[in-house]
């Protein structure tokens, strides 16, 4: 089984809309195996998007500040998910990183709809809702940035019993 880190965003929390999203993925037949909500400091978020997804330096200054700003506008809830191909299937679940382009069925497409310009424009970083690992080496550096392995969970769920070899 593999694991992955998602998210949600300050927009989603201050929303009310994190309990359908989750619900979603529990559809889905993911498990979840560690969750908190905080809302960490600049240096946390700095770790979290140049240390490990190099935001800064692929996008540069501008859209780095913009977003950690965004990030500090309220608490976000940081949670573990776990099942098969986990990293590649909750990517496709959020969809595109711009809520505009995100296509419908998907978390963004159907929570958000501002784009790139719209966020610019407004001097933030874009509201999409959830942050999701990219890949599975990106989920592994954030789940141990953002949680010690006492907090992981590990228990079966009734999901399980039916996708894993039975136990003689």
């Amino acid at each position: 089984m593999e694991k992955t880190l998602i998210i949600f965003k300050p927009d989603a929390v201050m929303r009310g809309i994190t309990g359908e999203i989750i619900t979603r993925f529990e559809r889905a037949g993911f498990k979840i195996v560690a969750a908190k909500m905080l809302q960490p400091d600049y240096e946390h978020f700095f770790e979290h998007y140049e240390g490990i997804g190099t935001l800064k330096t692929r996008k540069g200054d501008e859209i780095f500040e913009s977003t950690l700003a965004s990030m500090q506008d309220g608490p976000v809830l940081a949670m573990v998910l776990e099942g098969v191909e986990a990293v590649e299937t909750v990517r496709k679940m959020v969809g595109a990183t711009e809520p505009k382009s995100a296509l419908p069925g998907t978390i963004r497409g159907d929570y958000a709809h501002v784009n790139y310009g719209q966020a610019a424009s407004a001097g933030r970083g874009v509201a999409n809702i959830i942050h999701a690992s990219a890949d599975s080496d990106e989920a592994k550096k954030e789940i141990a940035h953002w949680f010690k392995d006492k907090e992981i969970q590990n228990y079966e769920t009734t999901h399980e019993k039916f996708t894993q070899p039975r136990k003689k």
